[in-house]
């Protein structure tokens, strides 16, 4: 069943990001380092100079293997998912995933949309395993990722520095049929 949003809430839209949104990416990348430790940077460390990023959309734009997908309500991104699919022959089936929603909508439905919608962009393009690594103590997105058929492969012990103490990460996968 689909969560309950109250009737006067902005409908998600879900679309790939461009160069042009450069400046509201980086923005909200900002504004989750500020509001989660589960983002991969600390608050402060994180560059806001939007041309890198304009070159990096440009990039994934050209890219046949990757897209990043941008959540929008009443014009404001609310949410990210990067999948970033292998540069070679060999990897070029698989893709990385990040992916980071505000707080303010968590447990609304706007991660599994935009998982959802990478699954549809990868069987589009041919990407056929989706992958990803999530701190061990973050269980709601643990929980997430498992109910929609991602699979744990391993732990990568003392993986990162949070909080002023080391955390694992899991790595997952979520393996698409091949067709």
């Amino acid at each position: 069943m689909p969560p309950i949003r109250p009737p006067d809430a902005a409908p998600t839209v879900i679309r790939p990001a461009s160069p042009a949104d450069a400046e509201e990416l980086i923005a909200l990348l900002v504004r989750l380092d500020e509001e989660t430790p589960f983002m991969m940077y600390d608050p402060g460390e994180r560059s806001t100079d939007a041309e890198p990023m304009r070159g990096r959309l440009l990039a994934i734009e050209g890219a046949d293997n990757q897209v990043l997908l941008l959540a929008e309500e009443a014009g404001r991104v609310v949410g990210f998912l990067a999948a970033l699919g292998g540069s070679c022959r060999r990897t070029r089936h698989r893709a990385l995933v990040a992916l980071g929603v505000r707080q303010a909508r968590a447990r609304r439905g706007v991660a599994t949309r935009l998982l959802r919608e990478a699954e549809q962009w990868a069987a589009r393009v041919g990407v056929n395993r989706l992958e990803l690594t999530v701190m061990t103590h973050n269980e709601p997105a643990i929980a997430l990722y498992r109910k929609l058929g991602y699979q744990q492969e391993g732990v990568r012990r003392r993986s990162m520095w949070v909080e002023e103490r080391w955390v694992d990460e899991l790595t997952m996968a979520r393996l698409l049929p091949i067709g």
